[in-house]
């Protein structure tokens, strides 16, 4: 995560730019909302009383980026890992036309979709069958196959 603030912040939350945007690329905006909340590490955490946080980090972050970068919420992917980087709660916000930061099947899960599995049912993401993928040799890729844990085709 980068130091460089984009300046929006809110109630339980900042938006940051991310290392591998230079901030005047807008093609290849890629921010991070980092959540406040240390008792959040991932979606796990996440149960039906966390929507209000969720929608207002969405909603602020998008207006933020369209005043600030001038790109408008129909360009910007909003998305979370699992299994993220790092254990913090953190959204990604990144321009449709940016590769790198694209969302990925087994690593990428839509924020949007994350609020509607939420509303529907408080403990999903406690219950739900997550499947992602890790690349041989990521130290939870060892940690796993010791432990008999890992699917190979």
């Amino acid at each position: 995560v980068s130091t460089q603030s984009t300046g929006a912040r809110g109630p339980g939350y900042v938006l940051a730019a991310d290392l591998k945007w230079d901030m005047s690329t807008t093609e290849n905006l890629y921010c991070l909302a980092i959540v406040e909340d240390k008792e959040l590490y991932s979606i796990r955490d996440l149960t039906r009383a966390h929507l209000p946080l969720l929608r207002e980090v969405r909603e602020s972050c998008l207006e933020a980026i369209r005043e600030q970068f001038k790109v408008p919420r129909s360009l910007v992917r909003v998305y979370l890992h699992y299994q993220p980087a790092y254990y913090r709660l953190h959204i990604h916000f990144a321009h449709l036309r940016y590769s790198v930061g694209a969302p990925v099947i087994g690593k990428s899960v839509s924020l949007l979709d994350v609020m509607q599995n939420l509303e529907m049912d408080d403990g999903y993401y406690k219950k739900a069958t997550l499947c992602y993928y890790i690349k041989d040799g990521h130290a939870l890729s060892e940690t796993l196959d010791k432990h008999g844990l890992i699917q190979r085709e």
